[in-house]
């Protein structure tokens, strides 16, 4: 076959790809990503991967700083770059700005009829595939917005500035992930938005919504609950209040469970799961999953494996 029939070929697949299957695609790879990083030899996964407390080096037993490792000249290439791309931990807040910007630009579009809502709704609903309903898509909306709204009155009252870093890499992956994150709470509903009247809601809808609210609700007021007790915390102690006294990281079991109440709350007629915020929480649970299984093992070296040996990492009865 010659190239431009190559070219062509993947052109005419590619324009065949729902605005659903695009995010699907960006979150099941931004997932494997992760977890290709994670699975590479400790010094270059330390590199990559541990921020803040985890990323300090422990002082020699004669309290003076340790000595730097050799380092071949991948690791120290690695150690260079991730050096000098460094930024503060505290623009994680940008994160739940983006996502509140997001939510409200998402609102205008609808309420105005706005091109560019219309331009993703019309690519999604040409392929013809189940929908969401006009309601399952409103609570979608108003999950995310609470969600979003939550984590910005936090990083405002009770979270304490740090001075810790982080790669920009994780940032930046972070920002695709909000960005990302306001579309796919509606787009498989884009049937409804664009024909309202056509997709009311109907017993299985309402079965849906009325499981995934109070889910929604639980892991939405335990993480304010963690968050605020490990703001409250002696700098690098362990916390063991609440659901701290079954998880280690139970602040990363509620943002997987809030996100998979999203994805019932949104599945589309005849499917119990949107497609597409259920490979969000495959990415979510990916992602925290690496730092919650880094946040353990620097536990374990700090206090011992006593007081974690009994909890859970972040998913009970698996991980």
């Amino acid at each position: 076959m010659k190239r431009d029939e190559l070219i062509q070929q993947a052109l005419t697949t590619l324009s065949g790809v729902t605005p659903a299957q695009w995010f699907q695609s960006f979150f099941l790879l931004a997932a494997g990503g992760v977890l290709a990083v994670a699975a590479m030899p400790g010094d270059a996964k330390t590199l990559l991967v541990d921020y803040g407390a985890r990323k300090a080096q422990k002082p020699s037993a004669d309290g003076s700083s340790p000595k730097v490792p050799d380092r071949g000249l991948l690791l120290s290439l690695i150690d260079t770059i991730t050096s000098w791309t460094q930024v503060p931990h505290s623009w994680f807040s940008a994160f739940y700005v983006v996502s509140m910007a997001c939510s409200v630009f998402w609102l205008v579009q609808y309420l105005s009829d706005g091109a560019v809502l219309r331009f993703v709704a019309s690519g999604q609903a040409a392929a013809q595939q189940p929908s969401a309903t006009s309601g399952q898509v409103a609570l979608g909306w108003l999950m995310m917005f609470l969600q979003a709204a939550r984590r910005v009155f936090e990083h405002a009252t009770i979270i304490k500035p740090s001075k810790s870093t982080m790669w920009v890499v994780h940032w930046l992956l972070g920002l695709l992930f909000y960005l990302s994150i306001g579309v796919s709470v509606w787009v498989e509903g884009s049937r409804a938005i664009l024909d309202p009247a056509s997709h009311i809601d109907d017993a299985q809808s309402l079965l849906k919504m009325t499981v995934a609210i109070p889910a929604f609700l639980f892991a939405w007021v335990n993480q304010y609950r963690c968050h605020k007790h490990l703001a409250g915390l002696k700098k690098y102690s362990l916390p063991e209040s609440g659901m701290f006294r079954r998880y280690i990281c139970p602040h990363y079991t509620c943002e997987c469970f809030l996100y998979l109440s999203m994805a019932i709350a949104t599945a589309p007629r005849g499917a119990w799961c949107n497609r597409t915020l259920l490979s969000a929480v495959v990415f979510v649970a990916a992602n925290l999953g690496v730092t919650a299984s880094g946040t353990r093992k620097w536990y374990v070296e700090k206090f011992g494996i006593g007081p974690v040996a009994n909890k859970w990492t972040m998913i009970p009865f698996i991980f």
